[in-house]
């Protein structure tokens, strides 16, 4: 069974900044993530890179009754076609030759396998026993995985030509599903952002996520997850299905990239605690409903070994320098990572715009903050002075704010209409702001406050794809308007990087590319989730049992974590890994909290 050979992957990074993230590095190795959330920009891409690799193009409309599926599994053949070749020309160099062959093998860690074997050749001087091992080594070699990731939530059902609402496998969801399950991608499909029944018991109907007579599972299921429970609630839904998970994703609440789905104050050396922990309790809950599946269906289950059949789990969010990493692997029993951010700065690897670069690689810790953006209504992981954000703002000078809502992805609100509409729409926005005026109950200063709060949602499904679509020359840089959204770890990232720099620094194979001055991941999350619950705090009514609750609970659980942080900052530091930082920031916002609930929360 083919497995990832770093032990990290490039995660999913908004609509358009991984999108051809496999076209960069697969052929190299490395596993990344794309997301279809936008079929229309998957259109786009897949034109200009047909045109660059001279593969025959065919559009297909917006028009066409499964069209969105068709622009999906298109734009993954596109990228499978062009990774297949990129990888076939790759194994066919010569070895030892300073080629981009031997630069594959000197990117993989030094414990891996082909790593090993590579530097074992390089020693002997026996031609023949050379050209052996190396034609060996060289069928032995894999490209990085073609992931996709779904947002499961974000689900809008479309209507017909007559205005009636279209049956759901024609769900945007559904259909960005389908699209993937009739590629003949063999990978991983990330879902994250919820939990999506409907969704979930659609996947049943491909016979790619179940296991062949080989035992081998040609499209694999990965959920991205908050906590245990999730895991083990969602994992239970599938394996009901005869569904496997094959990874589990745990992301920082907060520190990460994207949208952050804050926890009830759940500190991520908690989380993984309780996964290293309870590990064993997956695969012994989901396979005997699994195996129960295949028997109800006539189907034989293939004799694995236990490796095969349990969940691998890995972790992403924050993740800043190879202690940190060896930490969550040694420490926590980590099967791998994600690096988001940092790539973003590594134009070899990420689809970013250079106005967009200059304004990452400059920014500071103060320059990334948690947004009212998104018209999801979640907190979205923001850079000040992106160009969505002037754009925006230029819109609200105007007197004319809002989107024309060209894509319609995040529709979701019914407050004035019978269709749910985005609430970055200029229909929305125009709206909502003439309730606000309307208010009786409301001061001129608190209509202001609002109204602003309304005005601020930016249309992210334009927005997270222009930067792309300007790097790659098929819009103008004057165009604007680029989303990004970054996790705070990139503060500490000053300047674009090559490949190889930035995975030599996952590696701890070079001097590390940020200072000694950079908190610990978990001391910056720490941080995170205080600012969170005071702003929580100052937005909870007195009067409002409920949400006191919310507010103790998120109190009594930030202790404990603060708790095993201390824990692990009496433990020996790994390399670059600021563990002084953790400890001086436990108690910095252990008073802090404390302060916040001496009144009457407490």
């Amino acid at each position: 069974m083919i497995q990832n050979q770093h032990t990290f992957h490039i995660p999913v990074m908004g609509t358009g900044h991984s999108i051809d993230s496999p076209v960069r590095v697969a052929h190299l190795g490395i596993n990344s993530v794309i997301s279809v959330v936008d079929d229309l920009l998957c259109e786009k891409i897949r034109k200009y890179y047909c045109g660059e690799f001279n593969i025959p193009y065919q559009n297909i409309p917006r028009s066409s009754k499964d069209g969105r599926a068709d622009r999906i599994a298109a734009y993954l053949e596109t990228v499978q076609q062009i990774v297949h070749t990129k990888f076939e020309e790759l194994k066919n160099l010569p070895l030892f030759a300073d080629s981009e062959k031997d630069r594959y093998f000197r990117l993989l860690p030094s414990s891996n396998s082909l790593r090993k074997t590579y530097d074992y050749i390089a020693t002997l001087s026996d031609p023949d026993e050379r050209r052996r091992l190396t034609d060996d080594l060289t069928e032995r070699m894999t490209p990085g995985f073609i992931d996709v990731n779904i947002m499961a939530k974000v689900d809008a059902l479309g209507t017909a030509g007559d205005g009636k609402p279209l049956s759901s496998e024609y769900s945007d969801a559904s259909a960005a599903l389908r699209g993937y399950a009739n590629s003949s991608l063999s990978s991983s499909l990330v879902l994250s952002a919820g939990f999506n029944p409907r969704l979930y018991s659609y996947l049943s109907e491909f016979g790619d996520f179940y296991r062949d007579k080989a035992g081998e599972i040609r499209k694999k299921i990965v959920l991205k997850v908050s906590d245990f429970r999730s895991a083990l609630i969602q994992g239970k839904f599938l394996a009901k299905k005869g569904l496997e998970v094959a990874e589990f994703r745990i992301e920082s609440g907060l520190n990460c990239g994207g949208h952050a789905f804050a926890s009830d104050g759940h500190l991520m050396p908690v989380l993984l605690r309780e996964f290293r922990e309870k590990k064993n309790e997956l695969v012994e809950t989901f396979q005997p409903m699994v195996q129960s599946f295949y028997e109800s269906m006539g189907w034989d289950y293939p004799d694995l070994e236990i490796d095969d059949i349990t969940p691998k789990i890995t972790v992403q969010g924050g993740i800043g320098t190879y202690g940190e990493m060896q930490r969550l692997m040694n420490d926590f029993g980590m099967d791998g990572t994600g690096w988001g951010s940092p790539f973003l700065l590594v134009p070899e690897a990420t689809c970013v715009d250079d106005v967009t670069t200059k304004l990452l690689a400059n920014a500071g810790e103060k320059d990334l903050y948690l947004s009212n953006v998104s018209p999801l209504g979640v907190p979205f992981n923001n850079i000040r002075g992106s160009g969505s954000e002037i754009y925006t703002k230029k819109l609200v000078d105007a007197g004319k704010p809002g989107s024309k809502c060209p894509k319609g992805f995040l529709v979701s609100n019914t407050e004035f209409t019978e269709n749910p509409i985005c609430t970055a729409s200029a229909q929305y926005q125009l709206l909502k702001i003439n309730q606000i005026k309307e208010r009786a109950d409301l001061s001129e200063n608190e209509k202001d406050r609002q109204a602003s709060r309304v005005m601020e949602k930016t249309c992210l499904c334009t927005n997270l794809g222009t930067g792309s679509l300007i790097r790659l020359g098929i819009m103008k840089p004057s165009y604007g308007r680029q989303e990004i959204c970054p996790g705070p770890n990139v503060a500490w990232f000053n300047r674009e990087y090559l490949l190889d720099e930035m995975v030599d620094h996952i590696y701890g194979r070079t001097e590390s590319l940020v200072s000694a001055e950079r908190p610990h991941m978990f001391a910056k999350e720490l941080c995170m989730y205080v600012d969170y619950l005071t702003e929580l705090t100052e937005q909870t009514d007195p009067e409002d049992k409920s949400g006191l609750n919310r507010l103790k609970k998120m109190r009594k659980n930030l202790h404990e974590g603060m708790d095993l942080c201390l824990e692990i900052a009496d433990s020996a530091a790994y390399p670059d890994e600021n563990l002084g930082s953790l400890r001086s920031t436990v108690l910095e916002q252990r008073k802090r909290l404390d302060m916040l609930f001496k009144a009457d929360v407490a």
